[in-house]
């Protein structure tokens, strides 16, 4: 899996092993599956402090496009874990939607008379 890292803020800086780490513990189960996450650290009021610090990620997946996540928090950890927990959930429901046969199939299926 290949993680990249953007960021303005000297501080977030810091966390770009944390990150990399952090993603490719999270996403191990779905390596096959997301092949490159791309994490990104934004500080939106700078240093007036608050629940400012954004963290998102973007996963692309192989043959179900990408999916994006946004976690704000008020530390640059608990945002990064926020959206780690919900691309996680995102990534799965992303998975199993694929591999759910077609409701029709089913429908077909039942109403076929038995060969007996």
């Amino acid at each position: 899996m290949q993680v990249i890292f953007e960021t303005r803020s000297r501080d977030a800086a810091g966390l770009r092993q944390l990150a990399d780490e952090r993603i490719r513990f999270a996403f191990r189960r779905f390596s096959w599956l997301v092949p490159r996450a791309k994490v990104q650290f934004f500080d939106v009021n700078g240093p007036r402090g608050g629940v400012d610090k954004r963290c998102r990620l973007v996963l692309s997946t192989d043959g179900a496009g990408q999916v994006v996540i946004t976690s704000v928090a008020r530390d640059w950890r608990s945002a990064l874990e926020g959206a780690l927990a919900s691309a996680a959930r995102g990534v799965l429901r992303t998975w199993r939607r694929r591999q759910r046969p077609l409701r029709e199939s089913r429908r077909i299926g039942a109403a076929l008379p038995d060969a007996a």
